[in-house]
């Protein structure tokens, strides 16, 4: 196995949150049993974080990563301070790493690569949150666990086709989804699929949960009786070069009424944002009432606060 698959956390507390695999199985129950509670009941948690601060280093854009992560800080009574642009633009990783262990209790990281956040982790001695990187997007699939539950009332059983790109998102969601006994069937492109690597992790996870992992290149195959159908856009960014190339290959995997056709009745539509509506999805998935692109984007703040209070408490 290659290195950069972490092995599952197995301690109770919960130390940082590189990828999904910082989390225990029950640790991620754990999580989004809290995070539920949390969002019922803001003001029980207002003070939980009072007196307490987080970084907020963000190397890409985001919108829905910061403002939910300020929100959550805020919400819980700490307060976070943020810079945007490269981590080590002006000096090595390791000393800002060590400079902000001197200033703050927690570092929330928006990275290029999985390489720094890790470094983050093993130079500041803070708990560190993977907010995204090249090969995970934790928060994200942990607030797709939460809709799903909220709409389904459970997670065991369901079944989650994804269609696209094997990127991050689609890394964390396998490695969620295998855990909670949820069923995941991935179409790609041939040569976008997901890191075999983490292909194999995945279906040891789904062995002992009873879950089903299948990874092929037949998007009608794979939406097959799912109980929601899940896609992400085509050319990531730092990927704008192959924008165009992407556009052509990935065109079969276009979320659309005709192949939603194939799927349940009752199937739910899951983006994580921002949608390139009319390539990987159509305007007309995207405002349907199977849409739940939304309530993925609200949950990120219910389950970010979960992660800073078993970080921090």
């Amino acid at each position: 196995m290659a290195a950069y698959v972490q092995q599952p956390a197995s301690h109770a507390r919960v130390a940082n949150l590189r990828s999904d695999l910082d989390l225990s199985t029950e640790q991620l129950v754990a999580l989004l049993d809290l995070a539920q509670q949390m969002k019922q009941s803001r003001q029980r948690y207002a003070a939980a974080l009072r007196g307490r601060y987080v970084a907020l280093l963000f190397e890409k854009p985001s919108l829905r990563t910061r403002m939910t992560f300020e929100l959550a800080i805020k919400q819980l009574g700490g307060d976070c301070v943020t810079q945007v642009g490269l981590i080590a633009d002006r000096e090595p990783l390791k000393d800002v790493a060590r400079n902000l262990a001197r200033w703050t209790d927690a570092i929330v990281a928006r990275t290029f690569t999985q390489e720094t956040i890790d470094e983050l982790a093993h130079w500041s001695g803070l708990p560190v949150v993977n907010a995204l990187s090249d090969l995970y997007h934790p928060c994200q699939a942990l607030a797709d666990m939460l809709t799903l539950k909220e709409h389904f009332g459970k997670l065991r059983g369901l079944k989650l086709a994804y269609v696209g790109d094997g990127n991050n998102v689609a890394h964390s969601l396998l490695l969620c989804a295998a855990r909670l006994g949820i069923h995941m069937s991935v179409a790609t492109p041939a040569g976008y699929g997901p890191r075999a690597e983490i292909l194999e992790q995945a279906t040891e996870f789904a062995r002992e949960s009873g879950a089903e992992i299948e990874a092929g290149n037949d998007p009608a195959q794979a939406v097959e009786s799912a109980h929601a159908v899940y896609t992400d856009v085509w050319a990531s960014m730092g990927q704008e070069s192959q924008a165009e190339e992407r556009k052509k290959l990935f065109a079969p995997y276009q979320v659309n009424e005709a192949l939603l056709a194939n799927a349940r009745k009752d199937t739910l539509f899951m983006h994580c944002l921002p949608a390139k509506r009319g390539l990987e999805v159509t305007d007309e998935v995207m405002e349907s009432a199977q849409c739940v692109a939304f309530d993925q984007a609200e949950n990120r703040l219910h389950v970010q606060k979960a992660i800073l209070l078993m970080l921090l408490q």
